[in-house]
């Protein structure tokens, strides 16, 4: 059994509280940021009121005041992950603000762009395309890069959208998709929602929308979007219905709502209007795609989009 001094020897070597209490309050009072603080502030803080705020003063340092650059802000060390204490003075005592450091602030803006953008059946990679990632190796490059700026230019000049969007047609693998993607982000960025559709898996959608009794709501959303962006139109199978009950429906909304539709194809306008005349009974209905193609023309200004392509 151990002797009773032993344990009075070591309680007799752990520090006074008194002791612990002098040492952090040296150490506060003694921290640089603190003392330009209360040198800043010496005539609102008086001595009380210095020693009353020691815990706020302590929890101030023991925090970055300045972003560790980290590369996210799961990784941030402060208590706010993401934020940076401050200190001010209210009515004679100290209060701790928390701002966003600035990788919180690009985490922010990325998501607020991201939220700017609605995607239908879209790849990753060309909803974070942009602009300056166009390759430039053909001048119909330039000139749809050039188109693109001056819309957004527009926008951030005037405060509205312009009527008319962009028929970009060309071969496969062009990067047809990817400008759509580059100027969903641009618009993002001034504040413009964009809803980009993959028009296939969205007519495919479509037909199964009509068993869950979702059909109206989704070409609501989709016909209502300040700028709609359809990729690869003539790709998909085309029925009556899809043409006339959906395609139809949207184009002919916008149309009269003057609202701007940005459309990519294999097909230029008139190998378009010819996929949309044939039926699946062999059939070709011209009248009923004629009325499609002018909707489409009235929308947007076409494009022929050249260049390498990237897929192979």
């Amino acid at each position: 059994m151990e002797p009773i001094n032993g344990p009075l020897k070591r309680a007799i070597k752990v520090p006074s509280f008194q002791e612990r209490y002098e040492a952090m309050r040296k150490e506060i009072l003694e921290n640089p940021r603190v003392q330009e603080f209360l040198a800043e502030h010496m005539d609102e803080l008086s001595y009380d009121a210095v020693e009353r705020n020691l815990p706020k003063l302590h929890e101030f340092i023991s925090q970055s005041t300045v972003c560790c650059g980290c590369d996210n802000t799961e990784n941030c060390t402060n208590y706010l992950k993401g934020f940076l204490p401050t200190l001010r003075v209210v009515r004679s005592t100290v209060e701790i603000d928390y701002v966003r450091c600035e990788q919180k602030i690009r985490e922010d803006e990325r998501r607020d762009v991201a939220n700017m953008i609605a995607s239908m059946h879209m790849p990753k990679d060309v909803l974070q395309a942009t602009i300056s990632d166009l390759f430039i190796d053909d001048h119909t490059r330039v000139d749809i890069a050039n188109r693109a700026a001056d819309f957004v230019q527009n926008v951030l000049d005037t405060g509205n959208l312009p009527s008319k969007g962009f028929y970009l047609y060309g071969q496969f693998g062009v990067g047809k998709s990817f400008v759509l993607g580059a100027l969903a982000n641009e618009l993002a960025k001034a504040k413009v929602k964009s809803v980009v559709v993959f028009v296939p898996e969205f007519l495919r959608e479509m037909k199964n929308a009509i068993g869950d009794n979702t059909l109206n709501e989704k070409i609501d959303y989709v016909k209502k979007a300040p700028v709609l962006m359809l990729d690869d139109l003539g790709a998909e199978t085309m029925t009556a219905w899809t043409r006339d009950e959906i395609l139809g429906t949207i184009f002919h909304y916008r149309m009269a709502e003057q609202l701007p539709t940005f459309i990519t194809s294999n097909f230029n306008y008139d190998e378009l209007e010819h996929h949309l005349g044939q039926s699946q009974k062999g059939d070709i209905e011209v009248v009923k795609a004629g009325r499609v193609m002018e909707r489409i023309k009235a929308l947007t200004e076409p494009i022929k989009m050249g260049g390498q392509n990237r897929r192979m």
